[in-house]
């Protein structure tokens, strides 16, 4: 994990915690809190800082382990740090969200949902990648 952009890192988790306030904010909130059967004052009810803060760490985790896995490649093209970024959605969340939706009998609009975020979640971060992953990257002597 030494070859990796801690620059990167940190903007590439920023960029998906931005896109899950646009997401489930302006674009899919309101049908999301439908989905899953919350109004606006119960959500209010929640300790918005704890989950916020927890957010944000696992969108360091998540950009950790995408940097370490794209560092693993060397150099690569914007469009195989893109596939690789989005295959990570499509090819292991998207299923598993998937999986838990099915035996939880959640309806496709809500994972259509959910999985659409992850899926752009993980392009975001690509694309900061992309940008910013050769950037103070250093390696091992």
């Amino acid at each position: 994990m030494a070859n990796m952009s801690w620059i990167a890192i940190i903007v590439a988790a920023a960029a998906g915690f931005f896109v899950g306030g646009l997401w489930y904010g302006p674009l899919f909130g309101k049908a999301w809190m439908k989905e899953r059967g919350f109004t606006e004052e119960e959500l209010k009810e929640g300790n918005m800082a704890l989950i916020y803060g927890t957010t944000f760490l696992l969108s360091i985790v998540s950009a950790i382990f995408l940097g370490h896995l794209l560092a693993h490649f060397g150099e690569m093209s914007m469009r195989s740090t893109m596939m690789i970024a989005i295959g990570v959605a499509i090819g292991f969340v998207v299923p598993a969200i998937g999986t838990n939706y099915l035996f939880s009998r959640a309806t496709f609009k809500l994972f259509a949902i959910d999985a659409g975020y992850w899926t752009v979640f993980y392009a975001a971060m690509g694309l900061v990648f992309a940008f910013l992953g050769k950037a103070g990257r250093r390696s091992l002597p």
